[in-house]
């Protein structure tokens, strides 16, 4: 597990512009069961994280014309009990952080890999969000 001086700012850097942490595995489970759409964004300590991925994340999350109903997040090597369950709904995608997943009702409806966000601007990650939230929100 990371050390949380290393993990809090970098969570905090989404909970502060409004995503609901996922901690455990009953909170993906009761957001899932939720009818609407939910947006996760699996956060981590990697430089793609940052460079694209949490700016994307937030860029899209706030600027959309249609937004998810639940927008909210968890950490890869941290809150691992959410994660783990969370893996669970992302079947068969292979374990990927960071990692952006859309779900309509329970279902996944798009998801982004790390191979998708790696190397890529935030805008245009954002941009590819937008138009899922268009498609699904």
């Amino acid at each position: 597990m990371y050390p949380k001086e290393i993990v809090l700012p970098m969570k905090a850097e989404l909970t502060d512009k409004g995503f609901q942490e996922l901690l455990n595995a009953n909170d993906v489970v009761e957001l899932l069961q939720k009818k609407g759409t939910a947006f996760v964004m699996v956060n981590s300590v990697c430089g793609c994280s940052a460079a694209g991925a949490r700016p994307a994340a937030i860029q899209a999350a706030s600027t959309s014309a249609k937004k998810p109903t639940f927008v909210t997040t968890t950490f890869a090597g941290y809150d691992k009990e959410a994660l783990a369950k969370l893996r669970e709904y992302l079947m068969p995608f292979p374990p990927s952080s960071p990692c952006m997943a859309l779900f309509k009702d329970g279902k996944l409806v798009h998801f982004l890999e790390r191979h998708q966000i790696e190397g890529h601007a935030a805008q245009n990650i954002a941009s590819n969000l937008t138009q899922a939230f268009e498609q699904y929100c």
